[in-house]
């Protein structure tokens, strides 16, 4: 892997924010290391991917960290459905897939990254090999406290989604970083979305409806739940994780929803097992 200049990646005529752990992948390095899409929730970005992307990258993987149109460095307009979200995936597939030379990639997504993973999964299995999902549920209702913050763009609602998606150890200034505010990081990134952004994102997930999707997907898939997961929790994820063919669930002891910053080290090694 070259390591001399960044990664870039566009859909649609469009820049596409991309992190891949500090390892610039080119077809070369891409044919050795399997490609690995992770894709991030509602209001956020790529950066929630940085406890694993360095590690994926330097331990047998070819990491692409993106961002959703209208979140963080991608251009457009937030998109207005998961069904949106997910035809789009399949797009940035097909450019990662020319760039890089590759049949196949993995997905990995949080949230509502999660129900666009699946979707895409469903979709297209043939060059899907894996899939991930982190803080997953077969519908993901929104409080109407938090969808209405949202739409006026106030700050309660990055609070909101802030606290709620952090567990106990979280809330008492617990970091596996020692010097960081786990909360004051969150909100800092929610922040940052411009306005209409998170009211997109949670309108999409509000109206959300599985149905058969997880029936139709066919590679192997891993569920990795958060026991402290207000958001999404363990139990919301039932329906979907009895209806895979292939899955395998980790459960994450103390986790909240926010798990791949409140317990990197458990989801990296989980990361290993399922993306194999």
């Amino acid at each position: 892997m070259a390591a001399t200049e960044a990664f870039s990646l566009e859909v649609g005529g469009r820049a596409v924010g991309v992190a891949t752990g500090g390892v610039v992948p080119d077809s070369a390095s891409a044919a050795e290391a399997p490609v690995v899409l992770l894709v991030h929730g509602a209001g956020m970005n790529r950066t929630v991917w940085q406890l694993q992307t360095r590690w994926l990258a330097y331990h047998g993987y070819t990491p692409l960290a993106i961002d959703l149109p209208g979140h963080g460095l991608s251009y457009g307009d937030p998109l207005g459905s998961v069904a949106d979200m997910a035809a789009w995936l399949g797009e940035a597939i097909t450019a990662v897939s020319q760039q890089l030379g590759c049949k196949q990639v993995r997905l990995v997504g949080h949230s509502m990254g999660s129900l666009i993973c699946t979707e895409a999964a469903a979709a297209d299995d043939d060059r899907i090999a894996r899939l991930v999902l982190l803080g997953t549920a077969a519908a993901m209702p929104v409080h109407p406290a938090l969808l209405g913050a949202a739409e006026r763009n106030e700050l309660l609602a990055p609070e909101l989604m802030t606290a709620w998606s952090h567990g106990s150890r979280a809330h008492v200034a617990t970091n596996p970083t020692p010097g960081l505010w786990m909360l004051g990081g969150g909100l800092a990134l929610l922040e940052r979305a411009d306005n209409g952004v998170i009211h997109a994102d949670l309108s999409a997930c509000a109206s959300y409806e599985a149905g058969d999707v997880a029936a139709r997907v066919q590679c192997p898939v891993t569920v990795i739940v958060g026991s402290e997961d207000k958001m999404t929790p363990p139990r919301a994820a039932a329906p979907l994780i009895a209806d895979f063919e292939n899955v395998d669930v980790v459960h994450l002891a103390g986790a909240g929803h926010m798990m791949m910053n409140e317990d990197p080290a458990a989801v990296r090694t989980a990361l290993a097992a399922a993306l194999a």
